[in-house]
């Protein structure tokens, strides 16, 4: 089981990555057309009016889809903020209780908000809701990143928890040991 939510995580996080790059796409092409249009308006004294439809509300939904679809990616990776100022000074066995209890809980919160942003998008299917651009996209398609994303951090927030539970390190500690040059220690030791 564990490869294929590797996998899982490593192409959520990829696809993250395909929706930077497409911000950076869009807006590129919308500099492009400023450019243009501005060196049409000093050989002319009229600018042709190009411009990228929408491309505004592109890049906010291809912003929201990058952000929660890197989460699960980002937190095995160790790349989300942790205080840990308190913690470094319990005991490995209370350590490893507190880990517990903040995985599950923020799992339990990933997956009380994945649920309603699963309602979120079958409502927009339902009502047909669109945005209101120059071109009008059907809502449920970037909501529907939100809620991959936030579904996909659950099983991860799960997994660390499962992890933990049976007496291993959670991969963002061990990750973040790593970048330190610190030794890996198992929370449940002691």
């Amino acid at each position: 089981m564990r490869k294929p939510l590797d996998l899982l995580y490593r192409g959520s996080g990829a696809l993250a990555a395909v929706f930077l790059a497409a911000i950076c796409g869009v807006v590129l092409l919308q500099v492009g057309a400023n450019l243009i249009d501005t060196f049409a308006d000093w050989l002319t004294g009229e600018p042709i009016g190009l411009v990228v439809p929408s491309y505004a509300e592109f890049a906010g939904f291809f912003l929201a889809a990058a952000s929660f679809l890197a989460l699960a990616y980002t937190l095995r990776a160790g790349g989300h903020i942790r205080v840990s100022l308190v913690i470094q000074h319990l005991s490995r066995a209370r350590r490893r209780w507190i880990e517990l209890w903040c995985t599950a809980a923020a799992g339990a919160l990933c997956a009380y908000f994945a649920f309603y942003s699963i309602r979120l998008v079958l409502e927009s299917i339902e009502y047909g809701d669109v945005s209101p651009g120059m071109i009008a996209v059907p809502l449920w398609l970037p909501q529907s990143g939100i809620a991959l994303g936030l579904v996909i951090l659950t099983v991860a927030l799960v997994d660390e928890f499962l992890e933990v539970l049976r007496g291993g390190t959670p991969t963002y500690l061990a990750a973040e040991r790593d970048r330190e040059g610190a030794p890996e220690r198992n929370p449940s030791e002691r």
